[in-house]
């Protein structure tokens, strides 16, 4: 049982999610992404005359179930699995957020950023609305997600792919090292 409540290692599911690739290319020629999956659910369910809507979304369709399957195994890990001890990350990064005000509280988020009071302020407001924004436009804008470009584009060989991906980890690195710290003293 402790292989389903544990941690895997990243030499095993690295591995595993990297099978999904020849995987899905052996199944069809299918493409792993999920943010696809939104522009999916609107073609399907707004019947508009929008160009952007206006394809064949059925084809796509096992995407959906596979992105359905995701959220319920997240639901199931989350109640049926979860390690009920208290969980914890390194103590230098502990202490490093303890100097910007957040402290740790063995919770999966830190309460003092991620609340429905907190969202109202100029931090909450910047971290959480700005930043889903910025991710949300950079994923149309990249035309995918990390998963369809890293995992999945990276494995083809696709030139934007790679492109795409290291834009999001120079992104990445920008943002922990030099944008968040910044936030968090606000």
């Amino acid at each position: 049982m402790s292989i389903l409540t544990a941690s895997w290692p990243w030499y095993v599911a690295g591995p595993l999610i990297g099978l999904t690739v020849p995987l899905l290319l052996l199944l069809g020629n299918r493409h792993f992404g999920i943010s696809s999956n939104l522009r999916h659910i609107c073609a399907a369910c707004l019947p508009g005359k929008s160009p952007f809507f206006s394809y064949e979304w059925r084809k796509e369709s096992w995407n959906l179930f596979f992105a359905g399957g995701i959220v319920i195994g997240g639901l199931i890990a989350s109640t049926l699995l979860a390690d009920k001890g208290p969980s914890s990350i390194h103590p230098q990064l502990a202490a490093e957020m303890a100097g910007y005000g957040v402290t740790y509280a063995h919770a999966p988020l830190p309460a003092e950023l991620f609340n429905w009071p907190a969202l109202f302020t100029l931090k909450g407001l910047l971290l959480m609305i700005v930043g889903g924004f910025l991710v949300g436009f950079g994923t149309r804008y990249a035309g995918g997600c990390t998963s369809g470009h890293a995992i999945m584009g990276l494995s083809n060989l696709q030139w934007p792919s790679l492109v795409a991906t290291c834009c999001f980890m120079a992104g990445g690195f920008i943002m922990a090292n030099l944008v968040l710290p910044f936030i968090l003293h606000l």
